[in-house]
């Protein structure tokens, strides 16, 4: 199964539009794992149990691991991701560009080392450095487009041809590089003006959407232009507002994660 099929079928089976992050933070982590060694997977694990049923997809933010050497635990927990939940699909956010014989690397270390789904790469240096991800021809590659941080515009409304950079880069992706239909869209919550502008341009192509949540992006804007013809189309990701729940609600952190996350897909559901 692809990664486009898998993606269809959790949307339809979770009825969901929501992708869950993983971004462990020790210091934000619950009184009873500080100081364990195995704390990150521990922790992302309940996270996971409690809120498969609620998701579309996982994202695992590779930068979190990587910071603290935990990328056994980042396998550990990747492989637990694809035997207990197989049918979820495992974005690994690693946000990859570079030459094509290192993208292959890259490659590999998203596909073979933590078998990934797909993965999320910059298109700063074109084409060939993309190429090499569509080696693996069942998975998906998601493609920065126009980004949630404000600081996206400082290069991605730079004026190619008469309109920004970053419908030049959805067009490009969409027309002339996804030619195994194994691409997608990253697009931030935070512009979703800027998101249907996208959604014109690339059809029906998956988009991901992060900003939801502790970015404060709007799931009513968001749904609206962002849906696909049949009401779906979107990764709606939210990270810290899921993960991080428990402090402010006075709750285990694994039923106020899976409270958050409810919340939030039911809300994206009554928006579409």
């Amino acid at each position: 199964m692809t990664f486009i099929d898998k993606l269809s079928a959790a949307w339809t089976r979770n009825d969901s539009l929501l992708c869950v992050g993983l971004d462990p933070d020790l210091a934000r982590f619950p009184a009873q794992l500080q100081g364990q060694p195995d704390a990150i997977v521990q922790f992302c694990k309940a996270i996971i149990d409690a809120t498969a049923d609620l998701a579309c997809a996982f994202k695992p933010q590779i930068a979190y691991f990587a910071a603290l050497g935990a990328e056994a635990q980042l396998e550990e927990i990747c492989r637990y991701l694809r035997e207990r939940y197989p049918h979820i699909p495992l974005v690994l956010d690693a946000k990859r560009g570079d030459i094509g014989a290192t993208a292959h690397q890259y490659a590999r270390e998203a596909f073979e080392r933590y078998g990934a789904d797909a993965v999320t790469v910059s298109p700063y240096m074109g084409f060939d450095s993309v190429e090499p991800y569509l080696e693996w021809a069942d998975r998906g590659v998601i493609v920065l487009c126009r980004t949630s941080n404000a600081g996206g515009s400082d290069l991605q409304f730079l004026d190619v041809g008469g309109r920004p950079l970053y419908q030049h880069v959805a067009q490009l992706v969409a027309e002339k590089w996804n030619r195994n239909g194994q691409l997608a869209l990253v697009v931030g919550a935070t512009f979703p003006e800027e998101i249907a502008q996208v959604r014109a341009l690339v059809g029906d192509m998956p988009l991901l959407i992060p900003g939801v949540g502790a970015q404060g992006g709007d799931v009513d804007a968001t749904v609206r232009a962002g849906r696909s013809a049949n009401g779906t189309g979107m990764m709606i990701n939210s990270s810290r507002a899921i993960l991080y729940a428990a402090p402010q609600a006075g709750e285990d952190f694994a039923a106020a994660a899976r409270r958050v996350a409810m919340e939030t897909r039911d809300a994206i559901n009554a928006a579409r």
